[in-house]
C-alpha cells in the first residue's frame, strides 16, 4: 500500500493505493499535535497493513512562524557572534519610524564564538582554540541547549575547525548543524541564517517524523522537500530546513505533472487551502530558486519559487476601524475553524461562499460533515449592519476581497516578472481553490481554467508523483570568460559522486539517477546571481537570462561564476495517468443530481449541481454550474464552459471580454 500525506492548516489530505485502486481521504488537522490527524489517516486508511508513506509537512514552517522551535544556540568565530544579528541592513518597511525586527532564533546570550580562522584562500590563519571550544560546549549544556548551529568563517572552503566543533559538542548529546554540510557556499549571513533555521526545527522535525516512523517502519517513510523531490526520513530529519515548504511543494508538482499530462507547458498553479493560497509559474519546468525567506531569514537552500498570501477558505473577515471589509491573513484553521463548522464565531470566505449558495452543505466531504447553514444568517447580519450594507452584499464583498488578495499573487509571479497571464493556463487545486479560480482568470484574463480530479488533494498526489532530489553546491569564484571549462568539470565530478553516493543510500539504482548542472552567474561587480543550466553555451544562456529578467545584457563585461550546482534526481515510479477513450458531449442523466440558487453580481441563477464521478470523457456543462466531488466544490459562473478531457480534468474555457482602447 502507498499513502500520500498532505498537512494543511485546516484539512490533513491522504491519497492512497491498494493493490490496483486509488483512494481518497479527508481528517480536520490537529494543530496542537499534527501528527495526530497523520496516524489517525493512516490508520483509517491501512487497517492492519504497514503502508509505504510519502508525507509533506508544515511542521518546520510553524515551529519558526509561532516560534515553537527548539532552545537554540550559535557558534561562530571569536568577534563575530552579532553577525546574525546585523545582517545585510534590510528593512521591511522603508519608512515606520517604530520599525522593529524580529527577535532573533538565537538569543544574544546564547550565541558564543570561539577562537581560530580560515582564510578566504582556505588556508588556516589561527589554530582551533579547543580548550575554549570545550568550555563553550560545557556551557551551552548547562543553559539548557537543544540544539547548536555551528557556522565559522570560510568553513565552505576548509571544514576542519567545524567538524571539530561538531565532535565536541556530539559528547554532550547536542543535536548539532553544520554550516558546511548544510549550505556550502559564501556569504557568511546567509549561511549562519540557513544553518541556525536548520537547528532551531530540527528537534522538533526529530520527535514528529520520529512518532510517525515509529508507526510505519523509518525505511516505509520519504519526506517531501521544498525543491519538490523527496527524501528519506532519517535525511529530513538531519536537514530539515530542506522541508520547509514541502506541502505547497507536493502541489506545484502535481500541477506542473497534471498539466503537463493535459498538453499544457505553460502554467499559473493556484492552490487555496483553508489557512493560506500557494501561487507558482510554471514556463515548461518547474522554476527553483535559493533567494528565499522565512519570517524574515534568509534561506539559501534551493526551493520551488511559490508565493504565498495569508487567503484560504479559513481567512476571517473583519471590519476595520476605519469602516472598510478586510479579509485575513487571520485564519479560524481547523479548531475552531469557520461558523458553518460548528464551533467558529467569526465569519470566513468558507462561510461567505456557502451564504451565496456556492457551497453545498449536503454534499460537503462527501457528505461526511454537516455544515451549517442556519447559523451563518445572525452573524451575517450582525456584521452587515455594522458595515451598513446588506448581508448578501457582505457575502460577495469578502468573495471579492478574497479575490483581490490571490488576484495580486498572481501578478507578483507574472506581470511583475514580465509574463502575459493571457499565454497561461491556470490550474486550480486545495480544497477551496475551485470556488475562486474562475473568478481570478477573468480577473486577469487568463483563457482557460484545468481543475484535476480530486483537486483537493492534488498536493499529496503530486508526493506521489515527485521523484528523489538532492543538491549540492560549491562556491568557486572564476572568471567565466576565461575560465578552463575543464577545471568546472572536475568541480562537478567532486559532487556527481557525492550526490551518486546518497542516491545509492536512498536505494535508487545508477540506472535512474540523472545529474543536472548549473552555475550560479553574475556580471562583475553585481551583489546577486542567476542560476543558468551549465552546458557549451553557458555564458550566452547567462546573458539571455540577464535581458530577460531586466531588461538588458552587458556583452563586454566580465561574467563571474560564483557557485556551482548539482541536482541529482533519483527517477521514481509514478502513479499511472490513465486516458479514458470514446468521447461523449452529453454528461449521463445520472450526473446532473439538481438545481440550486446561487448568487453572481448580486443577482439569483438557478446553476445546475453536477455530482463529478459521472462526469466521464467529452462531456460538456454550461455556466451557472457547480460541480461537487470528495475533496472539492468548483464553481461555474455565468458565461463560462466546461469539458472533461481524457485525463478526467475539467477545462473551464473563460468567456475574455473586448478590450477597449482608448487614446
Amino acid at each position: 500500500m502507498l499513502i500520500g500525506v498532505d498537512t494543511g492548516g485546516t484539512f490533513t489530505d491522504f491519497i492512497y493505493k491498494d493493490e490496483k485502486e486509488w483512494g481518497v481521504y479527508k481528517v480536520l488537522s490537529t494543530p496542537h499535535d499534527p501528527a495526530e490527524a497523520v496516524l489517525k489517516g493512516i490508520a483509517h486508511i491501512a487497517k492492519e497493513k504497514c503502508p509505504r508513506v510519502v508525507h509533506g509537512s508544515t511542521v518546520a514552517t510553524n515551529a519558526i512562524l509561532e516560534r515553537k522551535g527548539a532552545r537554540t544556540a550559535l557558534i561562530t568565530n571569536k568577534g563575530f557572534e552579532d553577525m546574525i544579528e546585523i545582517g545585510r541592513q534590510n528593512r521591511s518597511v522603508l519608512y515606520s519610524f517604530n520599525y522593529h525586527r524580529e527577535p532573533h532564533l538565537a538569543l544574544r546570550e546564547l550565541r558564543f564564538g570561539v577562537g581560530g580562522r580560515i582564510l578566504s584562500t582556505g588556508e588556516e590563519e589561527i589554530p582551533f582554540d579547543e580548550v575554549e571550544a570545550r568550555r563553550v560546549a560545557e556551557q551551552i549544556a548547562r543553559l539548557g541547549v537543544e540544539s547548536v548551529a555551528v557556522s565559522f568563517l570560510f568553513s565552505f572552503l576548509n571544514e576542519s575547525h567545524e567538524k571539530r566543533m561538531g565532535e565536541i559538542l556530539s559528547e554532550w548529546g547536542l543535536s548539532v548543524s553544520l554550516s558546511h554540510e548544510i549550505l556550502a557556499e559564501f556569504r557568511e549571513f546567509e549561511r549562519t541564517s540557513t544553518t541556525l533555521i536548520n537547528a532551531y526545527v530540527s528537534p522538533v522535525m526529530h520527535r514528529y517524523i520520529g512518532r510517525i516512523a515509529n508507526t510505519v517502519n523509518e525505511e516505509n517513510l520519504v519526506i517531501m522537500q521544498s525543491n519538490g523531490g523527496r527524501i528519506h526520513a532519517k535525511t529530513a530529519m538531519h536537514e530539515p530546513v530542506r522541508t520547509i515548504l514541502s506541502g505547497p511543494a507536493g502541489g506545484a508538482v502535481g500541477a506542473f505533472e497534471m498539466g503537463r499530462a493535459a498538453g499544457f507547458e505553460r502554467l499559473i498553479t493556484f492552490d487555496m487551502g483553508g489557512t493560506s493560497t500557494d501561487v507558482s509559474l510554471i514556463d515548461g519546468d518547474l522554476p527553483l530558486t535559493v533567494d528565499s525567506e522565512i519570517s524574515t531569514y534568509p534561506v539559501r537552500v534551493p526551493m520551488i519559487d511559490i508565493h504565498t498570501v495569508g487567503a484560504g477558505g479559513g481567512s476571517i473577515a473583519r471590519i476595520d476601524k476605519g469602516g472598510a471589509l478586510t479579509v485575513g491573513p487571520e485564519s479560524a484553521g481547523a479548531d475552531p475553524g469557520p461558523i458553518c463548522y460548528g464551533k467558529g464565531e467569526a465569519i470566513t470566505v468558507t462561510d461567505a461562499n456557502l451564504f451565496l449558495g456556492r457551497l453545498l452543505p449536503e454534499y460537503f466531504l462527501g457528505g461526511n460533515m454537516t455544515l451549517n447553514e442556519q447559523h451563518l444568517l445572525f452573524h451575517f447580519d450582525r456584521m452587515a449592519k455594522l458595515a451598513q450594507i446588506t448581508s448578501q452584499e457582505l457575502a460577495e464583498g469578502i468573495c471579492a476581497v478574497a479575490n483581490t488578495a490571490m488576484e495580486r499573487a498572481i501578478r507578483v509571479i507574472s506581470v511583475e516578472r514580465g509574463f502575459d497571464p493571457r499565454e497561461f493556463t491556470l490550474v486550480s487545486f486545495g480544497g477551496a481553490g475551485g470556488m475562486h479560480a474562475v473568478f481570478l482568470a477573468q480577473l486577469l484574463s487568463i483563457p482557460r481554467v484545468l481543475v484535476p480530479r480530486n483537486c483537493g488533494i492534488l498536493s499529496a498526489m503530486g508526493m506521489l508523483m515527485a521523484d528523489v532530489i538532492r543538491n549540492y553546491s560549491q562556491t568557486v569564484m572564476l572568471m567565466g570568460n576565461t575560465v578552463d571549462t575543464v577545471i568546472l568539470q572536475e568541480l562537478f565530478s567532486q559532487l556527481e559522486m557525492q550526490g551518486l553516493k546518497d542516491l545509492a543510500a536512498e536505494g535508487l539504482k545508477e540506472e535512474t539517477i540523472f545529474l543536472e548542472r548549473y552555475l550560479d552567474m553574475r556580471y562583475q561587480g553585481q551583489s546577486y546571481e542567476i542560476m543558468v543550466p551549465f552546458d557549451k553555451d553557458f555564458v550566452q544562456r547567462f546573458h539571455a537570462a540577464h535581458e530577460k529578467r531586466y531588461g538588458y545584457r552587458h556583452e563586454g563585461k566580465n561574467v563571474e561564476i560564483v557557485n556551482v550546482r548539482l541536482q541529482a534526481r533519483g527517477v521514481s515510479q509514478k502513479p499511472e495517468l490513465k486516458k479514458a477513450e470514446n468521447p461523449t458531449s452529453t454528461p449521463l442523466r445520472q450526473a446532473k443530481i439538481g438545481t440550486r440558487e446561487v448568487i453572481f453580481d448580486s443577482n439569483v441563477y438557478a446553476a445546475a449541481i453536477y455530482d463529478r464521478t459521472h462526469l466521464h470523457y467529452g462531456n460538456r456543462i454550461e455556466g451557472p454550474a457547480i460541480v461537487i466531488e470528495y475533496s472539492s466544490t468548483i464553481v461555474l459562473p455565468p458565461h463560462t464552459r466546461g469539458m472533461i478531457d481524457a485525463l478526467g480534468n475539467l477545462i473551464i474555457e473563460i468567456e475574455q471580454k473586448e478590450e477597449h482602447h482608448g487614446i
